[in-house]
């Protein structure tokens, strides 16, 4: 009889029996931290290239995002694969992608400023800086989701909607400046990247809406 611990089955393509009832512990929370971390350094370099004046093709941008999608698309894997998991499998799946979409935005933003020949406004520096104020609290965030820490926790995220808050303001504001220019095909160019930005935004409120959640269920 062939014994349950013998790699694959071969003829069905199938793990053996043993390795689908109890899989290898998975590090989901560093993998979470790792795409934070990410998602953070990308944000960060968002604005380092608006800063430098968004004359170059934001390479760094893009390989940061590819990298955050790699990180997002390996957690799914094992996702489906873990027996168990220290969070709900849900929660999990959410937050890693809402945190793929402010990356996601963030380099739209760049892709779309180069094409539509947009140069970085004050306006779209300042929603950009206040995305990655917020960004970059998110690994630290994270970090605590299993920690006994929930008062720190909720401070962190706090500043996050904070920054969230700024943005949005900024959004509205530069939206109303948009609407008394003369030049109407540049408002409309303009109109799309403040677009992104505060869809960015948006996705990290769910982020962390949803890392507050997974905090206050473990207290």
């Amino acid at each position: 009889m062939r014994r349950l611990n013998e790699g694959y089955d071969n003829r069905r393509g199938k793990k053996p029996l043993i390795d689908r009832l109890f899989p290898p512990k998975y590090d989901f929370e560093g993998m979470l931290l790792q795409q934070a971390e990410t998602t953070a350094a990308g944000v960060k370099e968002l604005v380092n290239w608006l800063n430098a004046g968004a004359k170059e093709a934001p390479k760094r941008l893009e390989e940061l995002e590819q990298k955050a999608d790699d990180i997002r698309h390996g957690l799914e894997r094992v996702l489906s694969e873990a027996f168990s998991t220290p969070f709900d499998r849900q929660d999990m799946y959410s937050i890693s992608r809402q945190m793929d979409q402010v990356l996601n935005f963030s380099l739209s933003t760049a892709v779309e400023m180069r094409a539509f020949g947009v140069g970085p406004t004050s306006a779209i520096i300042k929603m950009s800086e206040a995305l990655s104020q917020g960004a970059s609290l998110l690994p630290m965030g994270v970090s605590m989701m299993r920690r006994d820490k929930d008062e720190k926790a909720a401070d962190i995220i706090r500043q996050v909607r904070k920054c969230m808050h700024e943005l949005e303001n900024t959004y509205i504001q530069s939206m109303a400046e948009l609407f008394g220019q003369k030049d109407a095909v540049l408002a409309l160019k303009e109109r799309e990247i403040y677009h992104h930005l505060r869809d960015a935004g948006r996705n990290l409120s769910v982020t962390v809406d949803i890392l507050h959640r997974i905090i206050v269920e473990l207290v």
